[in-house]
């Protein structure tokens, strides 16, 4: 049986005024990451580590930030045509394991919530989506609150 892993990363600032989406929920904040899409950090990470994991390039070459067509997107949707690809080169996913680091807000209540989300779209079981959060204790931009990062690495098989 043939395995690859995969590991994202990704980026955005965090501004007033926009929507909040983490994992494909939204949460309650002040502050929403800004972005082309809805700028889901932790699916956009997902994203990557899924398309990595096979040398498919990045989300940026598959839904580039340039074309109007994805203004806005729920990165729900990215997610899942991200997964597609994958499975149509004849692989399956087993696990994810993430981590957010942000400052506020806290997201232990909504980690629950975001596992079934981004399990129910990915065809596997909540037990194989790992999401862990972390501070900066205050330091650099994403303890200033300016910004979020998440990270993911993945499991794939050949089907």
């Amino acid at each position: 049986m043939s395995y690859r892993i995969g590991q994202g990363i990704d980026f955005h600032k965090l501004v007033e005024g926009r929507e909040f989406w983490l994992g494909g929920i939204l949460i309650p904040h002040t502050k929403g990451a800004l972005g082309h899409s809805d700028a889901d950090v932790l699916l956009h990470a997902i994203c990557d580590a899924l398309l990595g994991a096979l040398s498919l390039g990045d989300i940026g070459q598959h839904f580039p930030d340039t074309d109007a067509a994805y203004k806005g997107i729920d990165s729900k949707i990215l997610l899942a045509k991200s997964y597609q690809l994958v499975c149509e080169k004849g692989y399956t996913l087993v696990n994810i394991d993430s981590t957010i680091l942000l400052q506020a807000p806290k997201i232990r209540k909504y980690v629950d919530d975001m596992r079934t989300a981004i399990a129910g779209i990915l065809n596997i079981s909540p037990d194989d989506v790992s999401i862990k959060a972390t501070t900066t204790e205050q330091l650099s931009f994403i303890g200033r609150e300016e910004g979020i990062v998440a990270t993911a690495n993945i499991l794939l098989k050949k089907a």
